[in-house]
């Protein structure tokens, strides 16, 4: 998957974050390294769903698939 995000110049340094396609996914970070490491940490808490909290049944099955 694939995704745009637009990075800003903080203006008390540093950098920030936002992913347009997962609204209310941002990050910072001090380095541009360091934003790109806290992106990958954000997106994937944005996109993480709590099983347990979705009822399923036996017949029901739990996938993951890469887009």
């Amino acid at each position: 998957m694939k995704l745009k995000i637009i990075v800003h110049e903080a203006e008390e340094g540093g950098y920030w974050a936002e992913v347009p396609a997962i609204p209310g996914c941002a990050t910072q970070g001090e380095t541009f390294e360091e934003l790109l490491q806290n992106l990958y940490e954000a997106i994937e808490g944005c996109l993480s769903v709590d099983l347990e909290s979705i009822e399923m049944t036996d017949k029901d099955k739990v996938m993951e698939i890469a887009v």
